[in-house]
């Protein structure tokens, strides 16, 4: 029967991770386990791929083998592994399981296989069951021998992968390269998946892309999977950041210099375009270049020329170009700030990168990977979101995106030890340590909404709100207090910049577009 539906799922036209999650719900049907796990081997660490009865921040984590015993004793065999339910062995999932969140797993059933694919070991398949005789001698048995039909679904799945990212025709890519960027990228939402396929087509061409995005986002991991994808993979990638460029040293920085060409040039030096040629140089935020560098960088785009600062003579360089920004240059050329002719060299292919309030669920995954993180790094048995916390992370709006998720879960974390939880137990994490309410939150931008709007940041808002309470000496909502202080924010932001509305925009620190946006829906603008 189970053969059957394997099987079924096995020649059925279904999208890969739709193939894994029939697979692993159907094991835990037919074993009547709480949990069943397919984790794939990545260096030293074990990711779920796919899990059924775990809570869904669990596909974010990462399993530092040699810190779980459980997970590194089914890698050490090829047979099925089971465990005494009551072994003395620390389980990964531990308060992870949708049947007994936040509870420890005391005296169950457990057992898993690794599985190996054309000779080399892929990963393990794990099962749980918080019922003691679940999982018998005929049980352990029976995983050995589906162990052939779940290979044959993995196999099916990276098959499909390999097709649809062009990498049959690309015997050339090494192995950790063609691994890179599925530990780099973290999300299930159609707008990432979407997003990723675009990359992967454009990273086979050599056209310059500007990657869009509001800070945080994580533009620097999409330009590291670009080239990873292109051809150039075996050549240098090399990163410049150009906010952190002084105008004194920007040309010597990107193009070299000659021995002698300024004071303390005591030698001949070499620039970020030398290093990267034949490979990719990224210009990480690209809005903050020297004005009067721009006229020489729209020349070595132009003619693959460079030239070292006090040499008469060019060089030629084949770099390919992939430029980073939180800033709409568009708006940067209209005022001046930034040649017109540059940002079109650089915008050949613009991608705009989401923000985190527009990828779903997404902020579960990547919370679940800086718990682990988190509880690998402070020692903890195990950590976790409470359901509460899990939704006040999906209804937030996230104006630090990515990185401020990771330092809220941080955070949380070290208040939980400081507050008295110990670390030998179950540490859950609820909403007042997440302590998101320093900020006012949009809460029109809710799970899964392109919104296109970015509330004012927290600074800016705080200092308003409090004279919105006092203004009025009747109650209000929430959502009016939010609109109100809002509109104070961006009027003495605007009042500062004499009414200009992209240097509003940096006061405020929001991006210039969504600036505009907010302010039409609160009714400033027409």
């Amino acid at each position: 029967m189970i053969y059957d539906r394997l099987l079924a799922d096995l020649i059925a036209d279904l999208p890969s991770a739709v193939r894994l999650q029939n697979l692993v719900r159907t094991l835990r049907e037919h074993f009547g386990a709480g949990a069943v796990c397919l984790l794939r081997l990545e260096s030293e660490a074990l990711t779920p791929v796919a899990v059924d009865g775990l809570v869904q921040e669990a596909i974010g984590r990462r399993f530092i083998i040699a810190k779980h015993p459980r997970l590194s004793a089914i890698l050490a065999q090829q047979d099925t592994v089971s465990f005494p339910p009551d072994s003395i062995l620390p389980d990964p999932y531990d308060g992870l399981l949708e049947l007994n969140v936040g509870e420890p797993l005391h005296v169950h059933d457990c057992m898993g296989i690794s599985l190996y694919i054309e000779g080399n070991l892929w990963g393990a398949l794990t099962l749980d069951a918080p019922q003691v005789g679940i999982f018998n001698e005929e049980a352990k048995d029976y995983l050995q021998r589906l162990a052939l039909p779940v290979v044959a679904a993995i196999r099916m799945t990276q098959l499909e992968q390999d097709v649809r990212s062009l990498r049959l025709v690309r015997q050339d890519m090494p192995e950790e390269s063609a691994k890179w960027h599925q530990r780099g990228i973290l999300g299930q939402s159609t707008r990432l998946n979407t997003l990723l396929k675009e990359l992967d087509v454009v990273a086979d061409s050599d056209l310059p892309v500007l990657l869009m995005g509001e800070t945080g986002v994580g533009k620097d991991l999409f330009a590291h999977r670009l080239h990873q994808q292109s051809r150039r993979r075996q050549q240098p990638l090399v990163q410049v950041n150009c906010a952190a460029l002084p105008e004194s040293l920007a040309e010597s920085e990107l193009f070299g210099h000659i021995k002698g060409a300024f004071s303390g040039a005591h030698q001949a030096r070499a620039g970020r375009f030398e290093a990267a040629d034949g490979g990719t140089l990224f210009l990480d935020e690209v809005g903050e270049l020297p004005f009067s560098i721009q006229a020489k960088l729209l020349r070595t785009l132009q003619n693959g020329e460079i030239q070292r600062l006090g040499e008469d003579a060019p060089r030629k360089v084949n770099v390919r170009i992939i430029a980073a920004t939180n800033r709409l240059l568009h708006d940067s050329v209209r005022e001046g700030h930034f040649r017109a002719d540059l940002y079109h060299r650089l915008s050949v292919y613009p991608v705009p990168i989401p923000a985190l309030r527009e990828r779903g669920r997404d902020v579960l995954v990547l919370a679940g990977h800086f718990l682990e993180l988190n509880r690998t790094r402070l020692g903890v048995r195990s950590l976790r979101l409470s359901p509460a916390s899990e939704a006040a992370l999906c209804h937030y709006s996230w104006p630090g995106n990515v990185r401020e998720l990771e330092h809220v879960i941080s955070r949380a974390a070290i208040k939980a030890i400081s507050q008295g939880a110990v670390r030998e137990d179950i540490i859950t994490l609820e909403p007042a340590l997440l302590d998101l309410s320093a900020g006012l939150v949009d809460m029109c931008a809710m799970e899964g909404e392109p919104s296109g709007q970015y509330q004012v940041s927290n600074d800016n808002a705080s200092a308003v709100a409090h004279d919105v309470v006092i203004s009025n000496k009747e109650p209000i909502s929430l959502q009016q207090a939010t609109s109100q202080a809002q509109c104070q924010a961006i009027e003495h932001a605007l009042t500062h910049s004499k009414g200009n509305w992209a240097k509003a925009a940096r006061v405020l620190d929001v991006d210039a577009s969504n600036l505009h946006k907010l302010a039409k829906r609160l009714g400033m603008k027409e």
